[in-house]
């Protein structure tokens, strides 16, 4: 269709909705929150009690709670459930009982009377950070650049998976305006962080902490191939810190195994469900 023959949309004075968005995972889009149907959910024998998927926000929650038992903390047991968001089990009554908002992870914390609900990944991570002392940094200037990356990530990764994942991999039709405009976006965000860590091993410094935790499966995974399937468009190559940074926090026996927690799609490892350490023997991970 010629540029001439192309109508610009006119928004109407009150949007209604009237019909799916298109592209993949429209059918779990709505405009309104709430549970749509009744399901209690299961409650394993840990005190820690999980639901989720191994997005990059599931795994934030699955890696941290790894690197916790890795560091021997054994109250950081937990049972990991699959939340398939794909058929809608986030619209649950069980589930949105736990998180309102519909969105994973989300977490049980029944070591309380009476128990705790945590949803949005960055606030379980620092509830879990709290709850063990541990993976943010003692020191007050160490630990508030520790909280300066984890908040930039909670501002920054809607720009990469909302508006760049969604316009380049997921949305039905390719439209440049809006791939140009948040590929601008996401090439700025990886530039902050390669010369944030030409300077520095870790997000907080020299110690790994929580922000690593949450920016990793964002933007490590996009740097290392593993999201959008868009490695050579970004040329993360000319990230050379970042990839540094990003190689290193995939080998770490937790990250390895944290990030197939609750996987149940894409090539390579999956364990749909975790209760024990055991779980990934079969995997080659235990």
């Amino acid at each position: 269709m010629s540029d001439e023959n192309k109508q610009e949309y006119v928004p109407p004075k009150v949007w209604q909705w009237q019909s799916k968005s298109g592209g993949q995972f429209a059918n779990i889009n709505r405009p309104i929150s709430g549970a749509t149907h009744d399901k209690v959910l299961e409650v394993g024998e840990h005190p820690l009690q999980l639901h989720s998927l191994a997005t990059p926000n599931g795994q934030k929650v699955t890696i941290m709670l790894e690197e916790l038992l890795a560091m021997d903390i054994k109250e950081a047991e937990y049972d990991a459930y699959l939340i398939n968001i794909g058929e809608g089990d986030q619209f649950s009554s069980g589930f949105v009982d736990i998180n309102p908002n519909s969105k994973i992870p989300a977490l049980m914390d029944h070591s309380t009377t009476p128990p705790t609900r945590v949803f949005e990944s960055g606030s379980i991570l620092q509830y879990l950070a709290e709850k063990f002392d541990a993976l943010v940094p003692k020191d007050l200037k160490a630990k508030t650049e520790c909280r300066n990356w984890l908040f930039w990530q909670m501002g920054s990764a809607p720009y990469l998976g909302g508006g760049f994942g969604h316009f380049y991999a997921y949305a039905p039709t390719k439209m440049q305006y809006p791939i140009d405009r948040f590929t601008m976006e996401t090439k700025r965000q990886l530039d902050v962080l390669d010369k944030h860590l030409a300077e520095n091993t870790y997000l907080a410094g020299d110690e790994y902490s929580i922000a690593d935790i949450a920016v990793w499966p964002w933007y490590g995974n996009l740097v290392l191939g593993n999201l959008y399937n868009a490695a050579e468009f970004l040329d993360v190559t000319s990230y050379t810190h970042l990839l540094r940074w990003a190689k290193a926090i995939e080998e770490r026996p937790a990250v390895k195994r944290g990030r197939v927690v609750n996987r149940s799609f894409g090539d390579g490892a999956q364990l749909h469900e975790r209760h024990d350490a055991s779980d990934f023997d079969a995997l080659g991970l235990g």
